[in-house]
C-alpha cells in the first residue's frame, strides 16, 4: 500500500508579495467524518533523506509522500458519494477530468503515467499559496479553471483515479511551488521536523479541521460478518456475502490500517450466552502494516445457529498497552 508521490498538474508557483495576506487557513476537504465514515491513511513525508516520518515522528507516511491521504471505508462509500471541497477560498487554475476510475491493480488498468492525480482540481488562495485534490471520480468534477470558490465548497467527489489502489482524496499544499506539510508547514525552513519535536507546529488547519485530524496511531477500518472466505478484495468492493441461521460457518473479519511492529491483534468471537466459541492471538508483526486483514470463525454443529447476538471483540496489543479496540456485532 506504499504509492509513489503524486505528479502535479496545472500548477501556479507564486512568490508571496508583500502586503499579501498570510497563510490561509485551512478547512476540512472531503464531507467525511473521520472514525465513522473515512479515516487517514498517510500523512506528509517529513524525512529529507531515504526513511519516512510524518509530523509526529511516526511512520504513517512513505518515502516521498508530498501531502495527506484521506480515505473512504470501501468503494460502496465511493459509489453513494463523497463531496471533495476546497479547503480555503481561492480560484481554480487546472483540473483534469476523464480519467477512468480503476485500481492500478486491476488486470488491464491503463497506464496513469504523467497523470497519476488522475482527476482533480488546482486552487490558487493567493500569496504563492495553493492547493491541489487528487483521485477525483471521472465527470465529477464542477469546477473550471478561473472560477472562484469558497472554503467548503464542492470541487467534485472522491473517486479512484489515477496512482491509486483505493478510493480517497490526496490532498497537497504548496507554498511558492514547494509542497508543505499542513500540520507543520514551516516556510521558509527545511522539510524536516525541527529537532525534538513531535508534534503539529503552526498548522495550517483552522480549528474544527485540526479536531477532526486528531492523530491516530492506526485505525480500524472495516468490521463484519460473514460466511464466505476472507478476502481483501471483496471488502474492498463493499462488503463480504452475510451469514444467516444455517451458515456452516461463522467469520467475523476486521481491516485495520497503519499497525506498528511488534503490534499483536487479539480477537475472540462469543456466542449469545456469552460462551467463547473461538479466541486468537496473532504472533507480533515483524514490520510497519498499512493494511492488515484478519478474522476468526466457528464451525457450526448443529442444525442451526443458536438465535441471538453473536459478538466479536478486537485488541491490538501495543508493548504493554491496548492500543486498538472494538467490539461489533450480529443477529443470527
Amino acid at each position: 500500500m506504499r504509492l509513489p508521490a503524486l505528479a502535479v498538474f496545472g500548477m501556479l508557483a507564486l512568490g508571496a508579495a508583500r502586503g499579501e495576506p498570510a497563510a490561509p487557513a485551512l478547512s476540512f476537504p472531503l464531507a467525511c467524518e473521520i472514525g465513522r465514515t473515512c479515516e487517514i491513511q498517510h500523512y506528509f513525508d517529513r524525512d529529507p533523506g531515504p526513511g519516512v516520518r510524518d509530523y509526529r515522528c511516526g511512520l504513517r507516511t512513505y518515502q516521498g509522500h508530498d501531502g495527506l491521504d484521506i480515505r473512504l471505508l470501501d468503494m460502496a462509500a465511493q459509489r453513494a458519494g463523497i463531496a471533495v471541497l476546497a479547503a480555503a477560498a481561492g480560484r481554480v487554475t487546472g483540473l483534469r477530468d476523464g480519467q477512468p476510475d480503476i485500481s492500478i491493480r486491476s488486470p488491464g488498468a491503463p497506464s496513469v503515467a504523467g497523470k497519476e492525480c488522475g482527476n482533480g482540481v488546482v486552487v490558487d488562495h493567493g500569496a504563492g499559496w495553493v492547493s491541489q485534490y487528487c483521485h477525483l471520480a471521472r465527470g465529477s468534477v464542477g469546477v473550471k479553471v478561473g472560477d472562484a470558490v469558497a472554503a467548503g465548497q464542492p470541487l467534485g467527489r472522491v473517486g479512484l483515479s489515477g496512482d491509486t489502489e483505493f478510493p480517497h482524496l490526496h490532498l497537497t499544499v504548496r507554498h511558492g511551488g514547494r509542497a508543505v506539510d499542513p500540520f507543520s508547514p514551516a516556510v521558509g525552513a527545511p522539510g524536516e521536523v525541527a529537532p525534538g519535536s513531535c508534534a503539529a507546529q503552526s498548522p495550517l488547519w483552522n480549528g474544527p479541521a485540526l479536531h477532526q485530524l486528531s492523530y491516530k496511531a492506526g485505525a480500524v477500518l472495516n468490521t463484519g460478518f460473514t460466511t464466505a472466505a476472507v478476502e481483501n478484495g471483496a471488502i474492498e468492493a463493499g462488503g463480504l456475502p452475510a451469514a444467516g441461521p444455517t451458515a456452516p460457518m461463522l467469520i467475523a473479519y476486521v481491516r485495520l490500517i497503519e499497525l506498528a511492529a511488534g503490534d499483536q491483534v487479539e480477537l475472540i468471537l462469543t456466542g449469545p450466552d456469552g460462551t467463547v466459541l473461538a479466541q486468537s492471538r496473532l504472533k507480533p508483526l515483524t514490520g510497519q502494516m498499512a493494511q492488515y486483514t484478519a478474522y476468526l470463525g466457528a464451525r457450526r454443529t448443529a442444525p442451526a445457529w443458536p438465535r441471538g447476538a453473536y459478538v466479536a471483540q478486537l485488541q491490538v496489543h501495543r508493548g504493554n498497552a491496548v492500543a486498538l479496540s472494538r467490539r461489533w456485532q450480529v443477529i443470527v
